[in-house]
C-alpha cells in the first residue's frame, strides 16, 4: 500500500483542526496566522510522529514529516523575530523548546 503524502496530510479530522484553530485564534475567522500555522503543523507532526512509530519503514511519509518540522521552524523563526510575546506564549502552549531557531 502505497501512502501519498498529500493524502496523509488530511489525516488530521476536520473537528481536530477546528479545536486549533479555535483555541490559537488572534481574532474571529482567523485561520492563518503563525500561531494557527505552528498549531496545525504541530498537531500534523504529532500525528505523523504516530504513524511512523507503528510502520517504520514509510519512507515517503517520514519525508514528509520533516518538510513540516522545517516549515514549522520556518514560521517559529518568523514569529520569534516579529512578535515575541506570543511566540513565547505559544511554545508554553505547544509545549515546545526555544532553540536557537
Amino acid at each position: 500500500m502505497c501512502l501519498d503524502i498529500a493524502n496523509y496530510a488530511t489525516m488530521i479530522s476536520r473537528t481536530q483542526k477546528d479545536n486549533v484553530i479555535k483555541k490559537f485564534a488572534t481574532h474571529k475567522g482567523d485561520t492563518g496566522s503563525p500561531q494557527v500555522q505552528i498549531a496545525l503543523l504541530s498537531a500534523e507532526i504529532e500525528d505523523l510522529t504516530g504513524h511512523l512509530r507503528t510502520h517504520k519503514k514509510d519512507f515517503s511519509s517520514r519525508r514528509g514529516l520533516l518538510k513540516k518540522v522545517g516549515q514549522r521552524r520556518r514560521l517559529m523563526r518568523y514569529l520569534k523575530k516579529d512578535d515575541p510575546e506570543s511566540f513565547a506564549k505559544l511554545i508554553k502552549a505547544l509545549n515546545l523548546k526555544d532553540s536557537n531557531l
